[in-house]
């Protein structure tokens, strides 16, 4: 009778049970099978083996994750404050901006100039009175601007001259002062067009068409890059802090004198917390597309595949972050400064990418959240689908890849040799 053993060294040898010599030989079957020079069809025992402890380590950090009731609640209830925040606080179009009028005036034509610049929901009126209306107004932040309209206002307009209005604008804000410099303009031209100021016909009229978000809905914008921002978040974190719990608790020590390999190990925990960040992918998208009212503008399937691979990669920087943090703390810190922060400001989540300057603009290239922002931004507002992203989950995964092997590598310089 022959026995098949596998040691913990890997070795695969074959015993002769029953017989009086007690040697023992090396299967040639299996050694050709390890080889790759036979193909037998039959699963290589070590393959077996190795999925066997990954498995079995992915089973065990699922186990103590759903006995962790705080990480539990963390998991679910931190993506989805983090939705609400950004989903409903975050607004890039400005409105209502409170301005102050000073009419020197009082004619029906400076009237109706004024009531027009409020017709829109970019101005509100803001009452003040005082000796100095406008500056008081100005310095003391109660208003953004101040429009003051000369006393011979209707007279001019009417006798064919030019009337100056002056506009002072709080410049604090550089990008709300511009918003409300082209305001302003935009205004007075489409008061004078239909009061029939204007000196003549227009030879080009441009007749505009919003494509994809005719509605202007911000949250068309907003809450598709929010999924990237959560989804490249939580799963690291709670990836890292596992990682960092086996240091903290001294277990790590076992792994480190134990024939599991770094490779199976980081495998056994990422799978764990790749089923996690599934869970938490699919939990904020439904909530997040019935919320907001979104749904898929085209295929879905680029987004679908595209959140396979970006939780993954969020896993493995996770993984990353774990092997060379010291403490929980660290790792918290680690993945708040650089994966927050470059998700949030260095992917397009808010700020154009052309807005970026040299040289962090070279940083965003490799920022995995930035694709899949837009992965998620299409498959919500563009719907082109594959023909136009299709090369957002090959770059996740490349960089996911190497997230994963800086790892394996710097936990392989930890073990103890055999």
């Amino acid at each position: 009778m022959r026995l098949l053993v596998l040691f913990s060294d890997r070795r695969i040898e074959e015993l002769e049970v029953g017989s009086q010599e007690p040697g023992v030989r090396v299967s040639e079957k299996w050694s050709q099978a390890e080889t790759g020079n036979e193909k037998t069809g039959i699963v290589h025992p070590l393959l077996h083996s190795n999925m066997k402890r990954i498995w079995a380590q992915c089973i065990k950090e699922l186990a103590q994750f759903r006995r962790d009731r705080l990480t539990m609640a963390l998991a679910i209830l931190l993506p989805l404050a983090t939705l609400f925040i950004f989903g409903f606080a975050i607004r890039l179009e400005t409105k209502n901006i409170p301005i102050v009028v000073q009419d020197f005036d009082v004619t029906p034509l400076s009237r109706s100039y004024v009531e027009r610049l409020f017709a829109t929901n970019q101005f509100r009126p803001t009452p003040w009175s005082g000796q100095d209306p406008v500056h008081q107004a100005l310095e003391r932040g109660i208003a953004k601007a101040a429009v003051i309209i000369p006393p011979d206002f209707d007279r001019q307009i009417q006798s064919g001259e030019s009337s100056t209005v002056q506009v002072l604008i709080d410049g604090t804000d550089a990008n709300n002062a511009r918003v409300i410099q082209n305001g302003m303009k935009a205004t007075t031209n489409a008061f004078l067009n239909s009061s029939g100021l204007l000196p003549g016909i227009s030879k080009v009229i441009a007749h505009t068409r919003l494509w994809f978000n005719p509605g202007r809905k911000e949250s068309l914008y907003i809450v598709p890059g929010v999924f990237g921002v959560i989804l490249w978040i939580y799963p690291s974190l709670l990836t890292a802090i596992a990682m960092v719990r086996e240091k903290e608790r001294g277990t790590i020590i076992q792994v480190y004198a134990s024939s599991m390999s770094a490779a199976e190990l980081l495998l056994g925990k990422g799978l764990a917390y790749f089923f996690v960040g599934l869970a938490e992918a699919v939990f904020v998208i439904t909530i997040g597309a019935l919320c907001f009212q979104l749904w898929f503008a085209g295929d879905p399937t680029p987004l679908v595949f595209g959140t396979l691979i970006f939780v993954s990669s969020s896993v493995a920087f996770g993984l990353l972050i774990g092997t060379r943090a010291s403490n929980q703390n660290a790792a918290v810190q680690a993945v708040a400064t650089i994966g927050f922060l470059t998700a949030l400001l260095l992917s397009g989540f808010i700020y154009p990418l052309s807005n970026i300057p040299f040289p962090l603009s070279l940083i965003s290239n490799v920022i995995p959240a930035r694709y899949y922002i837009e992965l998620s931004r299409d498959a919500f507002v563009r719907g082109t689908g594959w023909l136009g992203i299709w090369y957002a989950p090959l770059i996740i995964g490349a960089i996911g890849f190497f997230f994963f092997n800086v790892a394996r590598r710097v936990l392989s310089r930890m073990q103890l040799k055999d």
